[in-house]
């Protein structure tokens, strides 16, 4: 005799079966069985041969679907999921939300790769195949079926496209990107762990008091932009020290007469010395 099923709707605190975890979660059963096999869903509770599934299933997977929605690549949602324990409850994933909320890129856009390559500033979708690839390991962008594809991070690839069309090429770009994203993580990581060896660990050391989670979450959001700003700066300040030393090793390699000038100093050079004719006035 098999065991009773819950209707779907009644009391959530109840069990569900795959089918009702679904259709509650607005999934279907395989992109359920897929996540579970990922290890984004803890196993369920087995009566015989049924699994049934609880509240704090349907948060893991409402926590995946929306971090999906907002632009993370699965190995992303993996690698946030990996970080909590199978028992988390579902106050505890809203919490990982909200916390998460401020880092969130752009809505993730539908586009295709014929788009693409009009926006790079070419017809030949061929072209762009490789680039496309990827992008998509880097998770700038998913790759879906006959040419279409999800832009998961709009910002970045619009940069990207700028720099294509200044006349940068786009593998050198990417290969560019990868280096940098290292980079950034490092950066990324530099914060988490100032955060949590003072503020965190101080939320800690005083139990954890609920009235607290405000307070620490006004922080993580205030974080954004600051760590955001300094970032920036950093980079602008490098970017002066690296231009400069590639300037004077240029300099010390060539003659810089070989070198040639930059258009705003040769406009700015007198006519005797470029050579050059001048031109008489214009008649009024």
């Amino acid at each position: 005799m098999s065991a009773p099923q819950p209707a779907l709707g009644s009391d959530p605190t109840v069990d569900l079966t795959v089918d009702q975890l679904a259709a509650r979660v607005g999934m279907t059963v395989r992109n359920v069985r897929a996540y579970a096999a990922r290890g984004l869903l803890p196993p369920p509770r087995l009566v015989g041969r049924t699994g049934y599934y609880g509240p704090d299933h349907v948060a893991r997977l409402t926590l995946v679907r929306e971090l999906l929605a907002q632009g993370f690549t699965l190995a992303a949602v993996q690698k946030a999921i990996a970080a909590e324990p199978a028992s988390t409850s579902a106050g505890s994933l809203a919490l990982h939300r909200a916390v998460m909320a401020p880092w969130l890129p752009d809505a993730p856009q539908e586009s295709d790769l014929e788009t693409l390559a009009a926006r790079i500033g070419t017809t030949q979708v061929t072209d762009i195949v490789g680039v496309a690839e990827e992008l998509a390991r880097l998770g700038v962008l998913e790759l879906l079926e006959e040419g279409r594809l999800r832009v998961l991070d709009p910002a970045l690839l619009d940069a990207g496209i700028r720099g294509v069309r200044l006349g940068l090429p786009a593998a050198a770009l990417v290969s560019a990107q990868r280096d940098v994203v290292e980079l950034l993580e490092q950066a990324a990581e530099a914060y988490v762990a100032m955060f949590r060896e003072t503020l965190w660990n101080d939320h800690l050391a005083a139990g954890a008091p609920v009235e607290r989670w405000a307070a620490l979450q006004v922080v993580v959001q205030g974080l954004q932009p600051v760590a955001t700003q300094a970032v920036l700066a950093s980079f602008r300040s490098a970017m002066a020290v690296a231009v400069a030393a590639e300037v004077d090793r240029l300099w010390g390699e060539h003659d810089p007469s070989e070198l040639g000038q930059p258009p705003e100093q040769a406009g700015t050079q007198p006519a005797s010395q470029s050579g050059a004719r001048p031109e008489p006035p214009a008649r009024r």
